[in-house]
């Protein structure tokens, strides 16, 4: 088992299952279901392999760096593969009872297309593939969006489109500019040869403006909450827990590897954009009159913890971000399929209206409930170990305002989480007949809720995996 390359199985498995359910759509769903549990299977003989052997390095056709490419793998690449392949299975669940035939021919190709994608650029170490990545990532979540019906999701996918082109050419020139001065693009002989230049400072800048915009950072999130509201439920999940987080994973490997030579300045500019996303996501989804919208902003506001971790600059406040990305990923996806699921069973998402149906869907709201409570970063889930551990750096490192952005933040979750749990608690009569909602789409928000919540009670295996390699450059 230690012989297998695991590290290619998880691109080419995904990617061939893909082409399978293309090819024979009948059997679709089964196929996209068993590729999903395989994903699985081989992420643990990855997380076993580097538990056994350390750091892995793999050369694409036998021509490693710097004339080839390398696919690399460590503690922060396994974590994302790992969340990826969570949160994939249990949308593969969901997915199939969610889509009708017609669209179902449609999603399960795209998804796990979507799926490679993400593997591959959690897994390479090739800036320019990397490009690559975002590309094919990008171009199946547009077409994702565009699967449902409807002027408005058209046109969302479209804004989204040209959004993702931006980035992608903005991040292309940042390349350029790098392999060009250093005729290199593996990110570890990078690491080695880059210096003080201006071409370094153009190409951070670039990169960092494609990455941002891709990750919809305040104020570049504009994009974010139509496309996800418009989106179908398990397309909404998949975005936000999974696609925004790829560009903030290529920007934080590069920050820890090729650009530590940024300094102080910059890092603070990404602080001070991310308290700006807490807030100000926290405040729009506060004002939101439909549920997928709230959860969206709420989206906007959570990305923004993800960037405190660059101010603080610490191993203890990138383990943080880390557990933040892992913690928000499964709870964003719950949300968004307990939100589809009222959605389906009511005919709407109006906030002011849920009261009839979300007494008739209990364990759609206690998944929103529980997912909330990691939202909102209370024990004992995994939100609170993320923001404790940041709490705890910018405490260590005397910057106690980003502790201050991380309780208003919280308070801010609390008040738009209750603005739908509080419907619960309000009688009123139905108004036509509820739809029935499958039960394995309910079950499938309610585990993934429950697992936000085993997060944070067992969260010293995540952060152990997280060590391997040292990628965060050693200390706690």
């Amino acid at each position: 088992m230690g012989e297998v390359p695991w590290i290619v199985v998880l691109i080419i498995l995904p990617l061939t299952g893909g082409m399978a359910c293309f090819l024979f759509p009948t059997i679709s769903k089964s196929l996209g279901l068993l590729t999903s549990l395989a994903v699985i299977s081989c992420v643990w003989g990855l997380g076993w392999q580097l538990e056994e052997d350390g750091a892995q390095r793999y050369a694409i056709g036998g021509w490693g760096a710097p004339l080839g490419i390398d696919l690399y793998a460590d503690g922060l690449s396994l974590v994302m593969v790992a969340v990826a392949a969570l949160v994939g299975l249990g949308i593969s669940v969901y997915s199939s009872s969610y889509f009708r035939r017609d669209k179902a021919n449609h999603f399960w190709p795209l998804w796990l297309f979507l799926c490679g994608a993400l593997n591959a650029l959690f897994l390479s170490s090739d800036i320019f593939n990397l490009y690559v990545t975002l590309e094919l990532l990008g171009l199946t979540a547009v077409a994702l969006v565009a699967l449902a019906d409807g002027s408005e999701a058209l046109t969302s996918a479209m804004r989204y489109l040209l959004i993702n082109l931006m980035g992608s050419l903005f991040y292309l020139l940042g390349v350029a500019f790098l392999y060009h001065s250093f005729g290199s693009l593996d990110i570890a002989i990078l690491a080695q040869r880059v210096e003080p230049s201006p071409a370094v400072w153009a190409a951070v800048g670039l990169i960092s403006a494609g990455l941002l915009l891709k990750t919809a950072l305040f104020p570049m999130h504009f994009w974010l909450p139509a496309a996800h509201a418009s989106a179908p439920a398990p397309v909404s999940a998949l975005l936000s827990a999974l696609v925004v987080k790829a560009s903030f994973y290529i920007l934080l490997r590069m920050w820890l590897e090729i650009f530590p030579i940024v300094g102080i300045s910059f890092a603070q500019l990404l602080g001070l954009l991310g308290s700006a996303a807490v807030l100000w996501g926290g405040i729009q989804a506060l004002r939101q009159t439909r549920l997928k919208l709230l959860v969206a902003y709420s989206t906007v506001s959570q990305l923004g913890y993800l960037f405190l971790a660059f101010p603080l600059g610490m191993s203890i406040a990138w383990k943080g971000a880390l557990y933040m990305l892992l913690s928000h990923a499964v709870a964003k996806a719950a949300m968004f399929m307990a939100a589809g699921n009222i959605l389906a069973a009511g005919g709407h998402d109006r906030i002011a209206d849920l009261s009839s149906i979300t007494q008739r869907l209990p364990l759609t709201l206690t998944a929103f409930s529980l997912a909330g409570i990691s939202i909102m970063g209370l024990p004992p889930s995994g939100g609170f170990i993320a923001k404790w551990l940041l709490l705890e750096a910018s405490i260590q490192s005397g910057q106690w305002w980003w502790g201050a952005i991380l309780l208003l933040g919280g308070l801010l979750a609390a008040a738009y989480v209750f603005r739908v749990v509080s419907h619960v608690f309000t009688q009123a009569e139905a108004t036509h007949e509820a739809r029935e909602v499958p039960a394995r789409m309910e079950w499938t928000a309610l585990v993934l809720a429950l697992v936000v919540i085993f997060l944070g009670v067992f969260a010293s295996w995540p952060l152990a995996m997280m060590e391997i390699g040292s990628p965060f450059g050693g200390g706690s």
